[in-house]
């Protein structure tokens, strides 16, 4: 058997099995540094980071600061912020990576997979070409191609590329 270490997941593994007491992710992302957070926008009612635990490089979470678990309870000035922020990270993605497309979406309750449920969130998750290969099926390995720190530089360096080209709210591009 072959082994393939990352031990960056160890974190996730722990707090999985109820080792740590629960807190909110979404909420914890806006009290620590946007750097230690992997936090790469900050709006007035919500945030863009960068998953942790990624399905592939540069996947991006957005997630209003309000402690919401479903988008029925937010207010619609915290909707339409939060759509803008989905344009601009995929802006920014294209910008930055070049994906052929994206997987963008939210899932609301634990029956729907959320895995933080108590918060909503959408993912926007960039898609290459060849990108789910005979590696996740046949070795259950997922090669990622760029660490956490180097996506997080780039995305937030694309990030103000994209609000210099298009502003606050990028639509109509």
């Amino acid at each position: 058997m072959k082994i393939l270490w990352s031990p960056w997941r160890f974190e996730y593994v722990r707090k999985a099995s109820g080792n740590q007491e629960e807190e909110c992710l979404f909420c914890r992302l806006q009290r620590v540094s946007e750097e230690e957070g992997l936090v790469v926008y900050k709006g007035k009612h919500s945030f863009i980071a960068l998953n942790a635990y990624p399905y592939n490089s540069g996947h991006l979470m957005i997630a209003p600061y309000a402690h919401e678990a479903s988008t029925e309870k937010l207010p619609v000035h915290v909707l339409t912020e939060v759509f803008c922020l989905i344009n601009l990270s995929i802006l920014a993605l294209r910008k930055a990576f070049n994906p052929d497309g994206f997987n963008i979406g939210a899932n609301i309750g634990r029956a729907a997979g959320a895995g933080v449920p108590g918060h909503v969130h959408f993912h926007v998750v960039p898609r290459w070409v060849g990108d789910t290969n005979f590696m996740p099926i046949i070795a259950d390995t997922k090669p990622m191609p760029i660490s956490l720190r180097d996506a997080y530089r780039i995305l937030k360096e694309s990030i103000e590329a994209v609000f210099k080209e298009h502003g606050e709210c990028p639509s109509g591009v």
